[in-house]
Order: C-alpha cells, then structure tokens, then sequence
C-alpha cells in the first residue's frame, strides 16, 4: 500500500526533529505547484548537523515507511540538500542559505500543515 503524501512529509519532518533539525515547517502545495504535493523545510547549523539531518530523514523514512527518494540533489557542503519523494520534497538548509533563497517567501499561497502534537 502506498504511503501517502501529507503521511510521508510528517514523517520526513518527525525524523529531522528527532535529530533536531531546526525551524521545520511542512508546506501544501497541491493546486500551487506541478513539482510536488509537499514540501518539508528544515535547518541545520554546521556541516556534521546537515549530514546528520540527511542520513536520518534517509534512515527513518526508508525503515518506518518503506520509501526511498527517487533523487536526492546537492551535499551538505553545498549547504543545500534536496531529498526528492516525488510528493514531497525536502530541502535540508543551512540558516543562512534559507535565509536568502526564502522558500517561505516564494511559495507563500501554500498553506502551512501543523505537524507537531
């Protein structure tokens, strides 16, 4: 059975808690994007933290779901990491790369999914 998307983007951004990602936010972008259903942003703040947050979002997310990302774009050196899902992206940032491309900023009709109880 297929996980579903808003489930496999909880999920991403449970596992980058876990590792204590930063300012981790879930944005839905069904009906505003044609790249994908969601988006997970989250941040790290050195190098070690980003390969930590990647390799545990990959980890989690492959052993609790059973789903891998069909492509994974850049390296934490490049402090920018896109983990790709199809129906969900993560972006894995260093604060001050998020800071100036602003993902917040250019999607800013998507509505934000609450995913912390």
């Amino acid at each position: 059975m297929a996980i579903e998307g808003i489930e496999l983007a909880m999920a991403c951004a449970r596992a980058a808690d876990e590792i204590k990602a930063e300012n981790i936010r879930i944005w839905d972008l069904r009906g505003i994007s044609t790249l994908t259903d969601f988006m997970v942003v989250c941040s790290g703040e050195s190098m070690p933290h980003l390969r930590a947050i990647l390799r545990d979002i990959d980890r989690e997310v492959s052993e609790k779901k059973g789903v891998q990302p069909v492509y994974a774009e850049g390296k934490p050196d490049s402090r920018w990491v896109v983990l790709d899902y199809v129906d969900v992206m993560v972006h894995i940032m260093d604060s001050d790369m998020r800071e100036h491309y602003g993902l917040e900023r250019l999607w800013g009709d998507a509505k934000e999914v609450a995913w912390q109880q």
